[in-house]
């Protein structure tokens, strides 16, 4: 089976890699299909496309887009104009937005007595700040021994340090990235079913679903499957790879069936 991966992450947003890095670790795996899908910024697009050409992988660029509906309820923006002014604007305020809610994380945290400052946090992310960097802050001080753990003990609901999302709506998501020429695709959503709204998604312009994951299982798959085949929705792959470090999944690139593959690759390159 083929190999693609439509959703990693580097050092733009909460990945531990330069997208060169990204690149290079997918191509290790057999990638063949590449995209680089930061948080709200496309600023690592361009590094990574570079070093796609280099390598002769088809490339696309990706952003994204988390929004305030549920803290994992993502959106996948492939084939967006990284040049278009109004996304740009659209995306430099959802970092904003980020900014403004990690800044009430820290606050929640040194209300609780945790030894943390804006400085340790946001001298960390140049670019997009997320809760990751928060718990990378807390790692680095000694408070918690990992990434994950920082999130387990500090950063999810009902501790001191969470703060709901601060993100946009679902068909605002999805209008930015059409408007932007690209293709809107919702991210692992195995981890969201509680939330699914397909119709109202499709109805808002919802083109495709991340079936092909890590974290979805066999059963899961075929459910998504048939919700494509319900919504006339195509579907990808991608791994959310961060990088060594991180604590999330460490090897890039998702198997995807021949047949699926080969209309997600005429979606994104019109063949």
């Amino acid at each position: 089976m083929p190999k693609a991966d439509l959703h990693t992450h580097s050092v733009f947003s909460d990945g531990t890699t330069s997208p060169k890095e990204v690149v290079i670790a997918a191509q290790k795996t057999g990638v063949g299909l590449f995209a680089l899908a930061d948080h709200d910024t496309v600023n690592g697009v361009a590094q990574a496309q570079a070093e796609c050409q280099a390598r002769h992988i088809p490339f696309v660029p990706a952003v994204e887009i988390s929004t305030r509906e549920h803290d994992h309820l993502h959106f996948l923006g492939l084939n967006v104009d990284i040049h278009n002014t109004r996304f740009l604007q659209f995306l430099e305020n959802n970092r904003r937005l980020r900014v403004e809610r990690i800044k009430k994380i820290i606050a929640q945290l040194q209300a609780a007595g945790v030894d943390l400052t804006e400085q340790d946090v946001f001298s960390r992310a140049p670019n997009t700040v997320s809760r990751a960097h928060v718990a990378d802050a807390l790692k680095q001080k000694g408070i918690v021994p990992t990434r994950q753990e920082g999130f387990r003990r500090w950063l999810v609901p009902g501790q001191a340090g969470y703060v709901p999302s601060a993100g946009v709506t679902v068909l605002e998501a999805i209008r930015e990235i059409k408007n932007a020429g690209g293709l809107a695709v919702i991210a692992h959503p195995g981890m969201v079913m509680e939330v699914w709204n397909f119709p109202a998604w499709k109805e808002g312009g919802l083109d495709g679903i991340e079936v092909f994951y890590p974290a979805h299982t066999y059963t899961m798959k075929q459910e998504l499957l048939k919700v494509a085949r319900k919504y006339d929705l195509f579907a990808t792959g991608g791994s959310d790879y961060h990088g060594p470090s991180s604590g999330r999944n460490s090897t890039p690139g998702m198997s995807i069936p021949q047949p699926h593959y080969d209309r997600l690759f005429s979606k994104l390159f019109n063949k």
